[in-house]
């Protein structure tokens, strides 16, 4: 027996694709095959005599039943054993992996916030992220029918209850009169974190109003990204008809976080990071906070004048979770919403407990989330601009565009990061260009004092670009 996936399905951070072109029910059973054969092979290797268990969850997509199934034979027939946590957010599953010593591995299947008809598979190996070349791994295994073979046995694990004990503990220490007076609104967006989102708020402090917490594949109030501006609408409106003090929105697996203050203004990744960064250094002086490459200088200046060490790192989460783990990181984020806790957390992306964590710093810090939003310097910045580059064009261009600006930068630069792409200091600011890891696209950002320093920013990317024989088109999707 061998498998071949489709090329577009195996990708940097995950498993990604269209349910009946591009994945399906074959791939999830193949996948469950070469994920549970290394895992057994890791183990043993360790000295383990028993199977190991694998927690598996899924998201409220129409598909994810029909890919539970498949995944769960998968892993059984290839001598796992499978704790069946059922439907829920990605990061209650990440909780199921992370809590239980006998728990080694875990899969949850989620399309975060892609069209209904897509799916996919997020995956912890032994306590760490899976992804790049143990994703790679997956396909060649399946085409060689490198499998194998054994009769695990399937459980149930009913973890709902536990999980919203231990988000609760987010708000330890905090005096009950501090958090009793806030009113806060909730959007779960019709995706998987309704149900925890519903059991969290009965149990939490204050008055909270929740939104589209019923779990529809189909999104039909709005789509699950709550970094889109236009999907927090609904929010924005619900927080001023009530007078509510800020309001909280998710994407549709859970694990990525959006927020607004009691004045409807966004408060973006790295500002909601900023917000973290002064509760969290309170307790850790000196310790490193990590943020992606496309966040504000501002965020970095704020974690130093507060007494931490910023870090820039590359995107994506699971190269921040990486790089969390060998810097002992106690806090990093993301601007697309991904942020990680690990001071009294287990350190991956939970935007139910990254929600609980921004009632907990704004009594903490003795200020409301529209008081600490208004203290962030305003900065002019773009959106993040996504065009369009052939996907084997994509990296040789941005190889171009380093080696230019690292042997010959040009007047006016002042430093050139090549962390993930490159990011361009200025007198004027920044600029990022970055290649995408998970589409045929290139990013950029830019981010100045003034409008006139932006427009500068903006005509040395398209400088770069016009130098590789690229033009900023029309901006795509994520």
């Amino acid at each position: 027996m061998s498998h071949t996936f489709d090329p577009t399905v195996l990708r940097e951070y995950d498993i990604r694709g269209i349910i009946g072109e591009t994945l399906g029910p074959d791939d999830a059973r193949a996948i469950g095959r070469g994920f549970g054969t290394l895992l057994r092979r890791a183990e043993e290797a360790e000295g383990a005599s028993s199977p190991p268990k694998v927690a598996v969850g899924y998201d409220g997509r129409v598909s994810s039943p029909m890919l539970e199934h498949a995944l769960v034979e998968g892993l059984a027939a290839s001598g796992c054993d499978v704790v069946k946590v059922g439907m829920g957010a990605t990061p209650m599953l990440y909780y199921a992996e992370a809590s239980a010593e006998d728990v080694k591995g875990g899969i949850q299947i989620t399309g975060s916030h892609n069209p209904p008809n897509y799916n996919g598979f997020k995956m912890v190996f032994q306590g760490r992220p899976f992804f790049g070349a143990d994703i790679q791994t997956l396909g060649t295994m399946a085409a060689a029918g490198d499998w194998a073979d054994g009769a695990g046995e399937v459980t149930l694990r009913d973890i709902m209850r536990e999980y919203v004990e231990r988000m609760l503990e987010g708000l330890a220490g905090i005096d009950e009169s501090k958090l009793s007076g806030l009113k806060v609104g909730w959007d779960a967006g019709n995706g998987a974190a309704g149900p925890a989102l519903e059991a969290l708020a009965a149990r939490l402090p204050g008055e909270h109003h929740l939104l589209f917490t019923e779990v529809d594949g189909h999104f039909p109030n709005h789509h699950p990204d709550p970094t889109v501006e236009e999907n927090l609408a609904d929010l924005r409106s619900l927080v001023a008809e009530k007078s509510l003090d800020f309001g909280v929105a998710f994407d549709g697996d859970g694990d990525r976080i959006g927020a607004i203050d009691g004045e409807g203004r966004v408060i973006w990744g790295d500002q909601l990071l900023m917000i973290y960064a002064e509760d969290v250094l309170k307790t850790h002086q000196g310790q490193t906070i990590i943020a992606d490459v496309k966040a504000s200088r501002a965020l970095f200046d704020h974690v130093a004048k507060h007494g931490g060490k910023p870090l820039m790192w590359k995107t994506g989460h699971s190269l921040i979770k990486s790089k969390m783990k060998e810097t002992g990181s106690p806090l990093a984020g993301e601007m697309s919403g991904h942020v990680f806790f690990a001071d009294t957390y287990y350190g991956f992306d939970d935007a139910l407990y990254a929600g609980v964590r921004l009632l907990a710093a704004s009594a903490r810090l003795g200020k409301s989330v529209t008081e600490l939003r208004s203290a962030i310097p305003d900065m002019l910045n773009t959106p993040e601009m996504r065009f369009q580059v052939d996907e084997v064009r994509k990296f040789p261009a941005m190889a171009e565009i380093k080696e230019r600006l690292t042997t010959n930068p040009g007047d006016g630069v002042e430093e050139v990061n090549t962390t993930d792409g490159v990011r361009v200091n200025t007198a004027d600011g920044w600029w990022l260009l970055r290649a995408s890891n998970t589409q045929d696209v290139l990013v950029a950002r830019a981010e100045s004092d003034t409008q006139e320093g932006l427009d500068r920013l903006i005509a040395q990317i398209d400088e770069q670009l016009q130098l590789s024989g690229l033009e900023r088109g029309e901006s795509v999707g994520h």
